[in-house]
């Protein structure tokens, strides 16, 4: 194999946690070098990271504004981690974040500095998850929700939201995740925009009806 041939990584089922500063674009280079070293610091400190990295069965992949976890162990993972995550926040209340997670099928390469990368469903869809949602929220697709509906303490948590149109125009089953003290219980504006519109719909389907009723009463 050549010195710069790259290792293959099989295919495998990863839960993965995608993370993301809201607002990152709007600051100043220094506030946005400060807004990533201050998640690096709260995300080492999550109980959940640790305990999975020493475990080696986690990798991390830098995402400009954010970060995208990768737990090789439970769908409970990244949920705990984000939970963690969340509580750690309310001391660290100026940095927003909005999370997705989903589990699904990942490959990638290492490549010659031995820096993982990874591509496939399961980082793509918790990124679009995660695009469902705005500041404070843990969004998890129907997928992740149904797995941890099978624990006792997830179930008081889990909120469906029903489906959310996301990138190419695929719809995913979306889940909120919050309680009195983790996440973020305001309905996405994403799904705001489609209650509004599914009310308009019906609003112009019942005028439609009533418009026919009257032409037949009219005509009879």
């Amino acid at each position: 194999m050549a010195a710069g041939a790259k290792k293959e990584i099989a295919l495998e089922i990863a839960h993965v946690l995608f993370i993301d500063i809201v607002g990152y674009s709007k600051l100043s280079i220094n506030k946005q070098h400060a807004a990533v070293e201050e998640l690096n610091q709260v995300v080492r400190a999550s109980e959940q990271f640790q305990k999975t990295e020493a475990g080696n069965r986690l990798l991390k992949i830098t995402a400009g504004d954010g970060m995208a976890l990768v737990f090789y162990t439970s769908p409970e993972a990244p949920a705990q981690c984000a939970v963690e995550i969340t509580r750690a926040l309310k001391e660290h209340s100026r940095l927003q974040l909005r999370m997705g997670i989903h589990s699904g099928p990942v490959s990638g390469v290492v490549d010659v500095n031995n820096r993982p990368n990874l591509a496939g469903a399961g980082l793509n869809i918790a990124q679009r998850v995660m695009d469902c949602g705005d500041a404070g929220h843990i969004l998890l697709s129907k997928h992740v929700a149904e797995d941890l509906e099978e624990y006792e303490q997830w179930r008081p948590l889990l909120h469906d939201l029903g489906a959310c149109e996301v990138k190419h125009g695929v719809r995913v089953g979306v889940t909120n995740l919050y309680s009195d003290e983790v996440g973020n219980r305001q309905l996405p504006k994403k799904f705001q925009a489609l209650k509004k519109h599914r009310v308009r719909m019906r609003w112009v389907a019942t005028m439609a009806v009533l418009l026919a009723l009257g032409a037949i009463v009219a005509a009879s």
